[in-house]
């Protein structure tokens, strides 16, 4: 049964209709890993010379115990925020005959074959060598090693646990911060020692190598924990149906002020403001908007007023960028009946420029007092405006008529990057470093007044031929009709 999983998971992938897309990403993942596996290989190799180079009377490994505990906090926040379950798509296997424990163990297997696991491994097992080269133990250092291993997979499930409890929270990341962050702060403050509470443990089972069956319980713990929880969510009928909440209506009636396009409008408010996923466009508002006040005040960038622009395009963008990007992933789960029906692709499309532009001269009106730091940040803000408004909200929707990615709306938004392909990455590209890199050229060959013009007026150009720009973006999305409604029928 393994070896037929294991078959799905290679089918799955060559099959994809994002599979060229995610194979570029994966080969530049794959140089990314290899980095990573050189620092810490160099790590484990410089580690026993550098403590004798700093502690020339102190026994290294010691030391290194001590430090464990920063460590083990350092990789659960890492893993919660990258790390996810690999959970395969199991709702075709519930109506076959397949044990649910046969899954489960399975997806569980194969997380404790992640990345995150193996990389410890190459700074571990150079520092073992290096001990055992300098006449520590053989026994006692391979049962040390043995231990890491086992505190490795044990934060491999304690972070799949972690995360299943905090799910259902709008912040779900606020418990592994509170959890991690209060750790430290007993530490830190010595009000409990866990540094030497840890250092003196695996001190100890350096000492007494029998006390590692206390980490091969706990491993076992974790383990069933998990598979419980996993097995629970196997049901049909409870584990995979989401919880039902009253609907709070809005009364959007003053969408009708928009004509033909008032319906999709009405229907992307509601999805935006009734899942998780979307809802973070409307929180990070808030960030774009306040996104200046962590440089304005500085004076350092008041001598910068080629930065300003950048700031402008992303504190009015924020919306056009966080939105933008998945479109139209964000109707993906429900894109085939969409295109079953008797609409005008154009209309569709228009109500999401809609958005976006209205969003931009929103967040401009807001961000008027900057003008308190400098008339400059202001006129760059203003030329960054018309900027997104005529030029970047027609290349991020051409953008994605590219995206095969489906999304699942009912995923929680902080640091989920379900979705995110190729088209995500190269179009920060015209985004961001284009409008800045123009606006940079012409105010040091010109000057700051002509470089905002210059942006303005690329900028009304794309309003004055919007039109024309939407035809031709329609069409391109019409082109790519078909191969979208096969993506998003793929669970990624």
């Amino acid at each position: 049964m393994i070896k037929r999983f294991l078959s799905l998971e290679w089918k799955s992938f060559l099959r994809s209709a994002s599979f060229g897309k995610s194979l570029g990403i994966k080969i530049f993942m794959g140089f990314l890993a290899l980095y990573f596996i050189l620092v810490f290989l160099g790590m484990g190799l410089l580690l026993y010379p550098g403590i004798k180079e700093i502690y020339p009377d102190k026994d290294p490994l010691p030391i290194v115990n001590s430090l464990l505990f920063y460590w083990i906090l350092f990789d659960l926040v890492l893993r919660f925020f990258f790390q996810k379950l690999p959970v395969m798509s199991v709702k075709p296997l519930l109506t076959l005959p397949i044990k649910r424990s046969q899954v489960v163990n399975f997806v569980l297997g194969k997380s404790a074959l992640s990345f995150f696991n193996f990389l410890p491994l190459f700074a571990i097992v150079p520092f073992g060598v290096t001990l055992i080269v300098k006449d520590y133990s053989v026994g006692p250092v391979l049962v040390w090693m043995f231990a890491l291993v086992l505190i490795v997979l044990i934060i491999n499930f304690l972070n799949f646990i972690i995360e299943s409890l905090s799910a259902e929270t709008e912040l779900s990341f606020l418990p592994i911060i509170l959890l991690t962050g209060g750790l430290y702060a007993l530490n830190h403050f010595n009000i409990i020692s866990f540094n030497e509470i840890f250092g003196n443990g695996f001190n100890a089972i350096y000492q007494s190598p029998i006390l590692v069956l206390g980490l091969i319980g706990l491993l076992v713990l974790v383990y069933w924990f998990n598979f419980k929880l996993l097995r629970q969510k196997l049901f049909l009928d409870s584990g995979l149906k989401t919880k039902l909440k009253e609907v709070n209506a809005s009364n959007l009636e003053w969408t009708k002020n928009f004509g033909d396009i008032a319906p999709f409008m009405q229907l992307d408010l509601k999805l935006i403001w009734r899942n998780k996923r979307t809802k973070s466009s409307v929180w990070m508002l808030a960030i774009g908007l306040l996104y200046g006040l962590f440089f304005y005040p500085q004076p350092t960038y008041q001598g910068l007023p080629w930065f300003f622009v950048f700031i402008g395009v992303f504190s009015t963008g924020i919306f056009l960028i966080n939105f933008g990007q998945f479109i139209p992933a964000w109707d993906s789960g429900y894109y085939k009946l969409l295109m079953s029906q008797n609409i005008k692709y154009e209309q569709y499309l228009k109500s999401k420029f809609t958005l976006m532009a209205v969003s931009v001269i929103i967040l401009f009106v807001l961000g008027i007092p900057y003008v308190f730091f400098g008339w400059k940040i202001l006129l760059a803000h203003f030329a960054a405006a018309i900027y997104n408004i005529g030029v970047n909200t027609h290349v991020i929707l051409y953008g994605g008529s590219f995206n095969r990615k489906k999304i699942d709306l009912s995923q929680k938004a902080a640091f989920n990057y379900q979705g995110t392909g190729a088209v995500q990455w190269l179009i920060g590209i015209p985004l961001l470093i284009l409008p800045m890199g123009l606006f940079a050229l012409f105010y040091f060959l010109i000057g700051f007044e002509i470089a905002c013009l210059i942006l303005a007026v690329l900028g009304i150009i794309g309003i004055v031929f919007h039109q024309k720009l939407m035809k031709a973006i329609t069409a391109k999305y019409l082109q790519s009709k078909y191969k979208m409604i096969s993506a998003f029928d793929q669970n990624n």
